[in-house]
């Protein structure tokens, strides 16, 4: 193959991004500005930053050159001059911040029906809309306030394009119009020159490009607004990608997310409703996680990890010689995207194989391992085929965003979803509500009959046809906001996982049924989250504190009962060693139960030892 510098341009087929390409232009160029919101270049920072939030590639003025008969002049003192980009910055989000929520109040008197239209507090919020009209730029004035909300996320920049595609998955919080429009954001910034990407990577790895790679193409497979990436080849001749940040965009984000910061305690006191102050936390500790390449190093070893002894399912391999916080090499993954022409074209038997794979990863992912692909659509996923069906792999790549769940919270979650693929809506719901969070003026009680409805009305429309469970849980955390009821990021971006391999399985087999499927693959993680084995190994990890407990039980158990009697009665116990010798027999029976599950005895053992000590504990007097 040709040298680093001169490789032919590779296909972009297997690009593992959701962005458009390299050439996409940036929509909001020219924009018009009218009315209060207008204004000249100086309404935005101009650096580090420009007025959109991206880095401003506009180079230095020379001060004079070496030999030149004008001297250098010494530049001015000005120690206010580190901050002004950042007031700058500051003022045009607030700006569009105000425009917001005034364009918001005039699409919503422009939506109210003609009958509401009437009545001294119709006419009140009419007039406020007179009045605020020429305070709204006039090219977003006329349009709803999804479209408004979009296109101001899209002017401010990347960090900003970033929080609108979180605040798509938050279908539980948000409106659905909103979330709907924001789908269609655009991620999307013209591709750097390739000369800055091989500055950065042999700034990075100590070395010149041609040194570190065999070839590299100066033609990047995907160019998104934080990153973009190269297909390369090693010196060992391994297919790899490079994806390299973009110059100052790390300093681009910490700025807009600190800006978000301050703003979201000013939404939340005003639309609290829609807990902007959480989504803004979650989407700052998510895009964090985002510009430092050494967190998506970490996330495909831990996958690879997880599913080491699992067949047909891959992770690209990570090569850390090659990578840093800035650059990331990976080993690349072509085949198939799931909506390709080629992958319907697979056989019977190979597309019931994908489907058959995804559900098991997806499942194995959120209710086994508590650690699952959060950004899961199907540029993210490849069909690998092999020479025979049974050969047929599926890959995830572009593992930067991930969802953790904890254990409790993974195990209740277990629970419900075995609740609702087998149809017991009730106890579904119970589990449902247990991983939430009850609001102010929260009523659970409602919100538990309301998910009880829905999901009960879904299942029944399921004899019929095929339903999505991911949009049952979908429409079930969706009543939470109704109930004041709130749950966490990760809820949401474990349906999104579901809902994109139900998509993904019904386009290869319209005849899917996801319960059967779902059912299958849950059953056996029934099995083996309570297998014997699995259970006295949890017992084991818990020694210490069933050894502590163990030991104070018969004193707690007897204390109490003690201090129940005494408060029944005004008399002294007649015995004050009444009780001793149980007391002493229940420790006795309780910390031999420890020992047996400690030094690996046999749980028909340890468990009958542990309910003999606390009933005899119970018993003693």
């Amino acid at each position: 193959m040709g040298s680093a510098s001169s490789t032919s341009s590779a296909s972009s087929s297997g690009a593992g991004k959701r962005t458009g390409g390299a050439g996409a232009t940036n929509q909001q160029s020219g924009r018009n500005r009218s009315g209060a919101e207008g204004g000249d270049a100086s309404d935005g920072p101009q650096s580090p930053l420009s007025e959109d939030g991206r880095p401003s590639e506009k180079p230095a003025s020379p001060a004079g050159e070496p030999g030149s008969d004008q001297a250098s002049p010494l530049p001015d003192f000005d120690p206010l001059a580190p901050y002004r980009g950042a007031v700058r910055r500051f003022f045009t989000v607030w700006r569009h911040v105000a425009g917001l929520l005034m364009g918001g109040h005039i699409a919503y008197v422009r939506s109210l029906p003609e009958v509401q239209k009437t009545g001294l507090r119709s006419i009140g919020k009419r007039m406020l809309a007179t009045i605020l009209k020429p305070f709204v730029r006039s090219d977003l004035r006329g349009l709803p306030f999804p479209q408004q909300l979009r296109r101001r996320l899209e002017i401010l920049g990347p960090t900003f394009t970033k929080l609108g595609q979180i605040m798509t998955i938050r279908e539980d919080l948000l409106p659905k119009a909103v979330t709907q429009e924001l789908d269609s954001l655009m991620d999307r910034l013209p591709a750097i020159p390739f000369e800055q990407v091989q500055k950065i990577i042999e700034r990075e790895l100590g070395d010149s490009v041609d040194v570190l790679f065999q070839t590299i193409d100066p033609d990047p497979l995907a160019a998104a607004s934080i990153a973009q990436v190269h297909r390369a080849t090693t010196h060992d001749g391994d297919d790899v990608v490079v994806k390299v940040i973009k110059p100052g965009i790390r300093d681009v984000v910490t700025s807009d997310l600190k800006l978000l910061e301050f703003f979201g305690g000013f939404l939340q006191w005003l639309l609290p409703r829609y807990q902007p102050k959480q989504i803004i936390e979650e989407f700052s500790a998510y895009t964090k996680r985002e510009v430092d390449f050494d967190y998506e190093a970490d996330h495909a070893e831990i996958f690879s990890a997880n599913f080491r002894d699992v067949p047909g399912i891959v992770f690209p391999d990570v090569y850390r010689e090659l990578s840093t916080a800035d650059v990331l090499t990976m080993e690349y993954l072509g085949g198939l995207r799931p909506n390709s022409q080629a992958a319907f074209e697979l056989s019977e038997a190979e597309r019931e194989r994908v489907v058959d794979l995804g559900a098991s990863a997806i499942i194995r992912m959120l209710y086994k391992d508590g650690f699952f692909h959060a950004d899961l659509h199907a540029g993210n996923l490849k069909i690998l085929p092999g020479e025979r069906p049974e050969d047929l792999q599926i890959g995830f790549i572009d593992l930067g965003m991930v969802g953790r769940f904890r254990a409790d919270i993974r195990r209740r979650m277990l629970y419900y979803y075995y609740a609702l693929v087998r149809g017991d809506v009730e106890r579904a719901a119970r589990y449902l509500l247990d991983m939430a969070r009850v609001g102010e003026n929260g009523d659970p009680q409602g919100f538990r009959r309301a998910v009880s409805d829905t999901a009960r009305h879904f299942l029944m429309r399921s004899k019929q046809g095929s339903i999505s469970l991911g949009q049952v849980i979908l429409q079930s955390l969706s009543l939470g906001g109704r109930y004041r009821i709130f749950f966490p990021v990760e809820m949401t971006l474990m349906v999104k996982a579901l809902v994109t391999f139900e998509g993904v399985g019904r386009t290869l087999d319209p005849d899917l049924d996801v319960v059967a499927v779902s059912r299958r693959h849950v059953q056996q993680i029934f099995r083996e989250r309570f297998n014997p084995l699995t259970l006295g190994s949890e017992m084991l990890s818990n020694a210490p504190e069933l050894v502590d407990v163990a030991m104070k039980l018969p004193q707690l158990l007897t204390s109490g009962v003690s201090y129940v009697e005494e408060s029944m009665t005004d008399q002294p116990p007649s015995d004050p060693f009444s009780g001793l010798r149980s007391s002493v027999i229940a420790g006795s029976c309780i910390i031999g139960g420890v020992i047996a599950a400690v030094q690996g005895g046999p749980l028909w053992l340890s468990i009958p030892l542990f309910v003999l000590g606390g009933g005899l504990a119970l018993w003693a007097r």
